[in-house]
């Protein structure tokens, strides 16, 4: 159970009837954790999986092949969209950014165009999607009116998301949760970055200067359950603190709760040659986001400070 869902567990009256939600991508670090927050607050949680089903509590798919059972996906209150490739997996050949853009566009057609399609639709649709939209904008402040940038996750954004309009237009309440950097040391960058920085060898990227906006894992999973019950949410949200933060902020901040040094910056040219194009679009790229739609929505947030954030996480680490 996340702190959010002790916080709002008093919230919901004994006498509702359990929501019934599915789930894509329920494997990742984001999908892991809502599922335990689903199963915490009593919800009936079922997993789109990419195999045979193994009980009542999954239903089979295949994307590639545009296979999935319309009838099974019949009278749920909710859909959680989490599926696709991992961003930061592997260096991006073309062969990878092909694999990342097809596993959203694919599997988000093929979702909503079945949802908007049956008889008992759901009433709404949560589709993940991320900060990368807006590319590397520099010292602008961003909100969800915000135009899209440039570059390959600022396209792969605009196109995961067109691709789920037949939701739209079938009536279904749908929210895009544009996620930012999520913060856990179960996964993710953060991850990455508690070994080196426990070594003394951390430090800021780059000149340090770009936003870095981020969400603790427990506000990444705090906002879906929001979006969810919130009915006065649809279209872009972002899913971020409300305190963005420049990189080399970052790393003073993380130092300081671990105690080490945090002099050892990565040049841009080192990050490049390490990581090609990802390192300007995932290290590089400023991206100063606010969480406009949740604050105005009533969302509270279980880590509004990087500072608070990063000493909670680092004892799990």
């Amino acid at each position: 159970m996340t702190r959010e869902d002790d916080r709002r567990s008093g919230e919901e009256s004994d006498g509702d009837a359990p929501l019934s939600i599915l789930i894509s991508g329920a494997g990742g670090l984001i999908g892991q954790e809502t599922v335990r927050s689903f199963t915490s607050r009593g919800y009936r949680v079922t997993r789109l999986v990419r195999r045979v089903a193994t009980g009542p509590w999954e239903i089979s798919w295949n994307p590639q092949a545009h296979e999935i059972d319309p009838k099974a996906c019949e009278g749920f209150d909710a859909v959680v969209h989490l599926a696709g490739a991992g961003i930061a997996e592997r260096r991006w050949t073309r062969d990878r950014k092909k694999v990342i853009l097809d596993s959203r566009v694919n599997r988000t057609k093929l979702l909503c165009e079945t949802l908007a399609r049956i008889d008992h639709p759901p009433r709404a649709v949560i589709c993940a999607s991320a900060i990368g939209f807006y590319g590397n904008r520099g010292e602008e402040m961003l909100d969800e009116e915000s135009e899209s940038g440039e570059g390959f996750l600022a396209d792969v954004c605009r196109r995961w998301e067109a691709t789920a309009q037949p939701a739209v237009e079938a009536g279904i309440r749908l929210v895009f949760a544009r996620f930012g950097i999520v913060l856990s040391p179960a996964g993710g960058a953060l991850s990455k970055m508690l070994l080196p920085f426990r070594l003394g060898l951390g430090g800021k990227i780059g000149n340090g200067l770009q936003y870095w906006s981020w969400v603790s894992l427990d506000d990444a999973v705090g906002a879906i359950n929001h979006s969810i019950s919130c009915e006065s949410l649809a279209g872009a949200v972002n899913v971020v603190s409300p305190e963005p933060v420049r990189n080399a902020e970052f790393a003073r901040t993380l130092g300081r709760i671990l105690k080490r040094p945090a002099f050892f910056p990565m040049p841009a040219k080192a990050a490049r040659l390490m990581l090609g194009e990802m390192a300007d679009e995932l290290l590089l790229s400023s991206s100063r986001v606010a969480p406009r739609k949740l604050i105005e929505s009533g969302y509270r947030f279980a880590d509004p400070t990087l500072k608070a954030c990063l000493r909670g996480l680092s004892r799990k680490g």
